[in-house]
């Protein structure tokens, strides 16, 4: 079984037991947590992955990280995926029920890239764009990368709207770079 179709059997069993409970909202947060401090510990998950280190000992560490920030639901639902031998997948299952649980609300991310930070009109603006192009909800995540020179890139899930200037140069230099030239006999 690849770990893709676990870390999804993980995350709806999660969400079937976080709807019955009726703490969706909770248990949505606690994953956001989770996959964030994972994502941002390497050692962490090096941790979790190890073969080396007791699943006792990771219980105890998450125990001590977690606890107090998150729902007695979730850290039961931890001690139960560390019982099982997949703790090392912690970071995957929350990331897949995240994805769940933005498909059950119909929230769509999109993520957009410019050259400087966005401002609020131009926010809204892009916002507005997207639900004209769907009926779902958007998460709008921002990057600033000032390579692209100019314009902006806007991904949503596989769908790309690329209207940089760094394009623009590339197409132009394609265009260029061919031999136009005609020889005439």
């Amino acid at each position: 079984m690849s770990q893709s179709r676990i870390t999804i059997r993980y995350a709806k069993a999660l969400f079937q037991l976080v709807i019955e409970e009726g703490t969706v909202e909770q248990s949505y947060r606690d994953m956001v947590l989770i996959d964030g401090v994972c994502t941002e510990n390497k050692e962490l998950s090096l941790l979790l992955k190890s073969p080396i280190v007791k699943t006792d000992k990771k219980v105890k560490i998450l125990e001590e990280i977690f606890e107090s920030k998150i729902s007695k639901v979730t850290m039961s639902f931890i001690n139960v995926i560390a019982t099982k031998k997949r703790e090392g997948l912690l970071s995957l299952i929350a990331s897949s029920f995240i994805a769940l649980y933005k498909t059950h609300n119909k929230i769509e991310t999109a993520t957009v890239i410019s050259a400087t930070p966005l401002d609020e009109s131009l926010r809204i603006e892009i916002i507005n764009f997207i639900k004209q192009h769907g009926d779902n909800d958007v998460e709008l995540t921002e990057k600033v990368d000032p390579t692209i020179i100019g314009g902006s890139i806007i991904k949503m899930g596989d769908k790309q709207l690329d209207t940089s200037v760094s394009k623009a140069i590339s197409e132009l230099k394609q265009i260029f770079n061919k031999n136009l030239y005609l020889q005439d006999f």
